[in-house]
């Protein structure tokens, strides 16, 4: 059994945080010393492994409760649709972070920004020997194995909305015409 400065130290959480997650029903010690204390089992330490895990991945504390609670078939939805949430915030981080590159206009700058452009792209695999056959398979064999992968890559590269569309439906016919 763990006091709450043990589970602490344990987990790398502060006392006041293990006593708030008391406080709303997130973790609640198994047991409690004569002189009262707060006593955690192994079990609560598992449980707090998985709240930790849940916070890491930036659920809300109310819906790592319910995810706490529910059976197993809910949770995967609910991650699911965490997950969409947030690549949804990183297209629009993406799309921010090239038209500040556009302002500022530096070519040092963006190099530094750690995003790439089209073009850049392109250069970068003709440089390899990939020939425009190359890139169309390339980007046939990405939206194959990861069509959700290939749109955010494209995306990342700063592709207009339309021509992200009109590559990947070409792709996928290649895809296919390479299947047959």
């Amino acid at each position: 059994m763990y006091t709450v400065g043990q589970l602490g130290k344990r987990v790398g959480l502060s006392r006041s945080a293990l006593l708030y997650y008391d406080e709303i029903g997130l973790l609640s010690p198994s047991a409690r010393s004569s002189s009262g204390y707060r006593l955690y089992s192994e079990g609560d330490v598992q449980r707090m492994e998985r709240i930790m895990t849940y916070r890491d991945a930036g659920l809300s504390l109310d819906v790592i409760g319910t995810l706490l609670q529910a059976d197993g078939a809910s949770a995967p939805v609910v991650l699911e649709r965490h997950l969409q949430k947030v690549n949804e915030e990183i297209a629009k981080l993406r799309q921010q972070q090239h038209v500040i590159a556009q302002l500022l206009g530096d070519a040092q700058v963006l190099r530094k920004s750690r995003s790439m452009t089209k073009a850049q792209w392109i250069a970068l695999l003709a440089s390899t020997g990939l020939n425009e056959e190359g890139m169309q398979k390339w980007h046939a064999e990405f939206e194959k194995m990861s069509p959700d992968a290939h749109q955010d890559f494209l995306e990342s590269l700063g592709i207009a909305p339309e021509e992200i569309a009109s590559i990947r439906q070409f792709s996928r016919r290649q895809a296919t015409e390479g299947d047959g």
